[in-house]
Parts: structure tokens; sequence; C-alpha cells
């Protein structure tokens, strides 16, 4: 990606998204955003995420990763929100984001945790992070992860919403609705070692068939595919 001076002329116009760097951080930027301040890659707790680490293994999400897992990949990265929980929840944490502008959000957003009080007084470092196709990028992996984490983009089956969240629309401006998603699936059921745990919204068809276990949270479910 180009560097620009936000001075010149016409500045806004060259590319639909930019980078910038504003407030000690990396940030995501469009025409709408360039006067609001941006998106980052948000490395506190959402509401209703504990601080303690590790976080306690509870709720739909670590139900669905299971009681022995200890290695997660995450292949569908995208704003690393549900990575880091995974990884506050105290997993082995690998992430993989195919597009280039949001890796470098994520990377910028896995420095700054690990200038954190509470990372560097445990001695933590912050999740490995891989750019590139994961279909790919699964198939190359030395050692194969307990569980691999999928959450890829569905096609909305309602009207877009005025509601929908920002930082979801430029995610799927950034990488479409992933068409290549079965592809993915079955890569990942190759290459894990236990289990795939895809997340979806609550009206979607199974990607992987009927699962082993499925587990429900607000609006959306996990879906377990456990190897046999």
């Amino acid at each position: 990606m180009p560097l620009r001076n936000s001075s010149e002329a016409g500045f806004d116009q060259h590319e639909p998204f930019f980078l910038c760097r504003r407030d000690g951080c990396l940030k995501l930027l469009d025409k709408e955003l360039l006067k609001k301040g941006g998106l980052r890659v948000d490395i506190e707790p959402r509401q209703g995420e504990q601080r303690s680490w590790p976080a306690p293994k509870d709720g739909a999400l670590a139900k669905a990763l299971g009681r022995k897992t200890v290695s997660v990949v995450d292949a569908t990265t995208g704003w690393g929100q549900d990575s880091l929980h995974i990884f506050r929840m105290g997993y082995e944490l690998l992430c993989i984001e195919r597009s280039p502008m949001m890796a470098e959000l994520l990377a910028d957003g896995f420095r700054r945790l690990a200038q954190q009080d509470w990372m560097q007084r445990l001695h933590k470092q912050p999740p490995r992070l891989l750019v590139g196709n994961a279909i790919e990028l699964l198939a190359s992996l030395v050692e194969p992860p307990d569980c691999i984490y999928l959450d890829p983009m569905f096609p909305p089956k309602r009207k877009k919403s005025a509601l929908a969240k920002k930082s979801m629309m430029i995610l799927r401006d950034l990488l479409g609705d992933d068409e290549d998603k079965e592809q993915l699936f079955a890569a990942a059921l190759k290459a894990t070692g236990k289990r795939v745990v895809v997340k979806s919204p609550d009206d979607a068809e199974p990607l992987g068939g009927k699962p082993n276990e499925s587990f429900h949270g607000k609006l959306l479910r996990y879906d377990v595919y456990l190897k046999g």
C-alpha cells in the first residue's frame, strides 16, 4: 500500500480505505471516518468479559473450544475480538489473517497488548500472527492444534441494518462473503488435531453439515466438529 501525504490535494480520492497512525496506534480510516478518529484493534476486554488472567473458561465459546483444549488456531482473525478473548482465557493461540490491511492493524494491536502492565508482569507474549491464505497456511502447520476456530463471513440474509457496526461493514467490504468457506472448513478439519469450531449466525445452515455439538450465544451459535 503506497504512503500518501494527507495534506496533498485529492488525498482521500485515491483509496477507499487507508491506514493512519493516530493517538499512539494504527487506525483504519475511510472518508467517513477521516474526522471521527478511525478504527483500531481494541485490546481491552469486551463488556462482560473478565479482566483477570486467565479469564474463566465459561460461556458458549469456551464450551465449544473444549475443556481439554490447549492450543487453538483462529483461522479468520478479522478485528481479533474473539482471538483476544480466547487468548485471555489462557489458550495457546495462533492467529491467521488474509487481509494485509487487517494484518497490519492486528500486528499493531498485539504490540500494544505486549506493552500492557499485566502482560509484562506475567511475562506473557501476544498471540502469534500469520498473514496469508488460511487454506494454504493450515496445510503447512507442523503440529496440529487441538482446535481450529472459524468465524467466516456469511452472506447477510436480511437487508443491511442501519445498526450494523461500522467495523463489520468495513471487514465485509475488505474480505467479501468468504465464498471459499467450504474449502476452508475442509482444510481446517484435515489440519486440526481434535476439533473444528465454527461460529455462525443462529439462522445460518451449518457449514460442515450436522455438527457433533452446538453451543448457543446471543443471536449466534458455535458448531463443534470432532475429528473422527
